[in-house]
């Protein structure tokens, strides 16, 4: 009878060696680095497929950052988490990039610190060769004016339709500027791109529209709120090698950039384009199907409010993807 309420009082006791919320030591236990920041490789080629992991150990679980910096470009990549180590499980870098400008090939600084704690710990590193990306490139403007493309530019003021060098790219060295003043019209310029331009009259692109990711970065300037750019995706919806005006589809990408200033990667899901008239969004013009496969140009117009004076907008690194937006 005895070992029965024995065995009882037993079962009933409450478990005290588990616990739940952080440790005591966490909370109140003096922080120190127990293996250095240190990088598995220095010297980093990331279009290789090289990936840059960083290891350090510290005697709490914290709340940590990662900053790298390039020294050229100014990108910045952060990597964060709250653990007492670093290593490939949370803590590596494929070169991709927070805040734009996209790395380039350059030196770089990487900074480890510390919420609640003063430390700092740094380090160099070398990107030999910039991460990248799949997917189908229009453009990237590191070369000369694609000679498949058209163009038209009025006969405004300060106009400004062409390829730069001068240090503020979003990727790599140059980009393209896009400005000037038209007191008579909307439209101060456009680009067309075909297709033919890449080897077929359609553009070597997925069926299927939920797939397919239109990328492209976009640069607010400082003082100027009135730039309108706007992308058309023409189909060719009966195959014919031909896109027939008011027959066939005609989709839309509108941006006003009116934001933030700087840098900005735009990406939308080929499936999400609709149909605009006038900026509002309207019936389709063919057979109102997404049909990725089909699509015959690209046309990008720069347009303004007239009343509003000049505008510009700077324009990077068009590609498409699949399955996934850009990552810069």
């Amino acid at each position: 009878m005895m070992l029965s309420a024995f065995a009882l009082l037993s079962a009933c006791q409450k478990e005290t060696d588990i616990f739940d919320g952080p440790s005591l030591n966490d909370i109140y236990g003096e922080f120190s680095l127990l293996q250095p920041l240190e990088v598995t490789d220095d010297a980093i080629d990331f279009a290789a497929g090289e990936l840059a992991v960083f290891t350090a150990s510290f005697s709490k679980n914290v709340n940590w950052t990662i900053r790298i910096t390039g020294n050229e470009s100014g990108a910045v990549k952060e990597i964060s988490g709250f653990s007492n180590i670093l290593s490939a499980d949370n803590a590596t870098w494929n070169g991709s990039t927070t805040s734009l400008p996209m790395f380039r090939a350059e030196d770089c600084s990487v900074e480890l610190f510390f919420e609640n704690e003063e430390e700092t710990y740094s380090l160099s590193l070398s990107v030999v060769s910039p991460k990248v990306n799949t997917g189908l490139l229009l453009e990237d403007f590191e070369g000369a004016w694609n000679p498949g493309w058209g163009s038209f530019v009025q006969s405004g003021a300060d106009m400004s339709f062409v390829i730069k060098d001068d240090g503020q790219a979003a990727q790599g060295s140059q980009y393209y500027d896009m400005g000037g003043e038209v007191g008579w019209d909307y439209l101060i310029g456009l680009i067309d791109i075909p297709g033919s331009a890449y080897g077929a009259p359609t553009f070597d692109l997925s069926a299927n529209p939920d797939n397919v990711f239109f990328n492209v970065l976009l640069a607010k300037q400082p003082g100027l709120n009135n730039a309108i750019v706007l992308f058309q995706f023409r189909e060719d919806d009966n195959g014919d090698g031909v896109y027939t005006e008011g027959e066939e589809d005609m989709f839309s990408l509108e941006l006003l950039l009116n934001g933030e200033n700087g840098w900005q990667l735009v990406s939308k899901k080929y499936a999400d384009l609709v149909t605009l008239v006038n900026g509002a969004p309207a019936a389709a013009i063919g057979n109102g199907i997404n049909e990725p496969d089909k699509l015959f140009q690209v046309s990008i117009l720069m347009l303004a409010n007239p009343a509003t004076g000049y505008s510009q907008a700077l324009m990077d690194y068009l590609i498409f993807t699949e399955n996934a937006p850009l990552e810069p």
